[in-house]
């Protein structure tokens, strides 16, 4: 096994700082992804058909006369398509599932401190109580949002028994507003660290007063909790001991055009997409979750000795998306999560693509950066899978589109394929039964087809720029969208 495929620990079990793998996943990535396609084009191209026009059949509809060609890839070729896709979806799906169980029957308490039969025999014959929630919401310049998420927490049917407000550098009326509305208030002292250090400072006086029972929300300032949120996650909490997180489901908020309606519609298919996966989570989101006290101590003792980051801290500072790393921590350690269904919130978005671009590139760095971080572990196994995959869609999509657009500008007359329009029908149907929960402006986008596409194609943009910068070694800045101008726009300004 090659340096970087093994876990990251030394020969005495600590952690190896960080080392040249974190600037070579991107260029790992590619160089797979690139092989990937290189020897699927060999392969077509090999048992392809000669290099000839197809006769055309004419078809007369009315006035209109269309020309088709009814050629379609062989039928052993469909076949072996169709194979490999079920073949690597049901092999990721297991890899998953065997993941887990061996997460679940783990008992080794020095590698999976936080693993379900751990957990249970540390708690065996003890009532901690009944489940509280102490609710965090990290805010900086944040006085536009921060009143309605306050309200959206007291308007639940379960209400939390705490609000901190930690306000991080804040130079407009946050402190004051949190204050008037009833909730306690904790100033960062002398941070550095963006949203991760003021979030370690409130922890490191917070944790040691929280009971087993007494679970620590982490939320936005820009998120509104829908009502049944808290009484869905004290529920679960509740009924099971092991259970060390639950991640809530976001949805956009409404307006902002056409931009807005994109952001929306992705949000949607990936709440569908968890829905599929019964829960499983894959990314503990930042906008709101909930954690148990032993599970954020648990994170912050291993830090520097099985997990990157440094000793004591709950949030990696380090990392661009602190929400990603700490999920991926909490996994590594055997910790058991959910994202019910019913824990939904609703979420800012993005107001123009100068910001969009900002947020997606320091996702898309935060996550290679993660997975190189961890190297190559089974946690990080599904991670590395979406990168791959998200990769060879690049590839895939800018193929599609610049064939669409050679055949435009290079032939006079449009030919269709009833093969690849039937295939096309059924990627359309999909996307619309994806974004059907946002209404019939969600659903006429998704039928449209096209403009998803390039808003799918920006994405990738923002995938590449991930790789170029992180192959580079380029310094990632985090963005804080503030609201703070005179006239009321959103800015991106420096945390």
């Amino acid at each position: 096994m090659t340096t970087a495929a093994r876990p990251r620990e030394d020969e005495s079990g600590e952690y190896a700082p960080r080392g040249r793998f974190d600037r070579v996943v991107g260029l790992v990535i590619a160089g797979i992804v690139i092989l990937a396609a290189a020897l699927l084009w060999l392969a077509v191209a090999a048992s392809g058909p000669a290099p000839t026009i197809a006769v055309s059949q004419d078809a007369v509809i009315g006035i209109w006369r269309v020309l088709y060609n009814a050629d379609a890839p062989d039928t052993s070729v469909i076949l072996a398509a169709i194979a490999l896709a079920l073949l690597a979806a049901a092999g990721l799906a297991l890899l998953e599932q065997r993941i887990a169980t061996r997460s679940r029957r783990s008992m080794n308490p020095t590698h999976q401190p936080l693993a379900p039969k751990v957990i249970m025999e540390a708690t065996r014959g003890e009532f901690a109580g009944a489940v509280t929630v102490t609710v965090l919401i990290p805010a900086h310049n944040e006085e536009a949002s921060l009143p309605q998420t306050i309200a959206s927490l007291n308007g639940q049917s379960h209400r939390p028994e705490r609000i901190i407000v930690v306000a991080d550098n804040c130079t407009d009326a946050t402190v004051r507003l949190a204050r008037e509305a009833g909730v306690e208030v904790v100033e960062s002292v002398d941070n550095t660290s963006k949203k991760a250090g003021a979030l370690n400072q409130v922890l490191r006086v917070v944790l040691p007063q929280q009971g087993d029972n007494d679970v620590v929300m982490v939320m936005d300032a820009d998120t509104r909790l829908d009502d049944g949120f808290l009484a869905a996650a004290v529920q679960r909490f509740a009924a099971d001991r092991a259970l060390m997180a639950v991640g809530g489901l976001f949805y956009g908020e409404q307006g902002h055009g056409l931009i807005g309606q994109f952001q929306r519609n992705e949000y949607l298919r990936y709440a569908r997409q968890m829905q599929r996966r019964r829960g499983r989570v894959f990314v503990l989101t930042g906008t709101a979750s909930l954690f148990r006290p032993v599970a954020l101590r648990t994170v912050a003792a291993a830090r520097n000795r099985t997990i990157p980051g440094t000793p004591g801290d709950v949030y990696d500072t380090a990392a661009l998306t602190e929400d990603n790393e700490l999920t991926i921590a909490l996994k590594s350690l055997g910790a058991l999560m959910v994202s019910p269904q019913e824990c939904t919130v609703v979420t800012e978005l993005m107001p123009s693509w100068r910001t969009l671009w900002n947020q997606r590139l320091r996702w898309q760095r935060g996550a290679l950066e993660n997975i190189g971080a961890y190297g190559i572990t089974p946690t990080t196994l599904r991670y590395w899978a979406q990168q791959l995959g998200i990769g060879y869609g690049v590839i895939a999509l800018g193929a599609y589109l610049a064939l669409i657009l050679l055949t435009v500008v290079s032939l006079e007359t449009w030919i269709w394929f009833p093969f690849w329009l039937g295939l096309g029908l059924l990627f359309a149907i999909e996307r619309v039964l994806g974004a059907w929960k946002g209404g019939w402006r969600a659903r006429l986008l998704a039928a449209a087809l096209l403009p998803e596409l390039l808003f799918d194609m920006f994405l990738n943009l923002v995938y590449v720029k991930g790789i170029i910068d992180i192959s580079f070694g380029r310094e990632a800045n985090w963005k804080h969208l503030s609201h703070t101008s005179p006239a009321g726009d959103l800015e991106l300004q420096e945390a």
